[in-house]
């Protein structure tokens, strides 16, 4: 049912609407201030709606900030998905083109999502870890189906390493990428893909 203000008729939100507007109000809000500066009661305020409506749909902030990390999680995962069949190597620009799409159209959501693991709250850190680990294996996956690298060499410890120091340097680029002016998107991919390349060489 829509509300009318002034002359104007408000269409009511549905329960997903209303949740994707609380975390993107979340995640604009996180990517700003530390974990403890961010009061719910300023996300209700500026979503327009109560705090115990809000409440609702997250029980606690732990609940909504870590849902904000599992919305970008998802995101991040859903766009830098490897292609079945295509190697690595030729793959790798199309899927940091399509990472680095992400970053600058999520920019808050993306400084969020790197904030958790300083949030101090052990629950919301785990979310954080499982979503990192979640990037990892998607990419040694995608190494163990490519015939250059294979199964025997993405189960390398040392591998499992590179990968994840590469996932930190990325990210680190990423951050101070978004800050600007600096290197352009392209400047950045090539840089991300020779660090892997690098990381990975046998």
């Amino acid at each position: 049912m829509a509300a009318n203000q002034g002359g104007r008729t408000r269409r009511r939100l549905s329960t997903e609407e209303r949740r994707e507007q609380l975390l993107a109000v979340g995640a604009r809000l996180f990517s700003e201030s530390p974990y403890d500066d961010v009061w719910i009661e300023r996300v209700a305020e500026i979503a327009g709606v109560s705090r115990g409506l809000l409440y609702h749909y997250f029980p606690a902030k732990r609940d909504f900030f870590a849902a904000v990390v599992e919305r970008e999680s998802e995101r991040m995962l859903r766009m830098t998905a490897a292609v079945p069949g295509v190697p690595v190597r030729e793959q790798l620009a199309a899927g940091l083109d399509a990472y680095l799409e992400y970053v600058a159209a999520h920019a808050d959501g993306y400084r969020a999502f790197h904030r958790a693991d300083a949030s101090g709250d052990e629950a919301v850190r785990r979310v954080y870890r499982r979503a990192l680990a979640a990037q990892e294996r998607q990419i040694l996956t995608a190494l163990a189906a490519d015939p250059e690298f294979g199964p025997a060499f993405a189960e390398r410890p040392g591998v499992r390493l590179a990968v994840r120091g590469w996932l930190a340097f990325t990210t680190a680029v990423c951050l101070e990428w978004l800050r600007g002016p600096g290197p352009t998107r392209e400047q950045v991919r090539d840089l991300c893909a020779r660090a892997l390349l690098g990381a990975l060489a046998r």
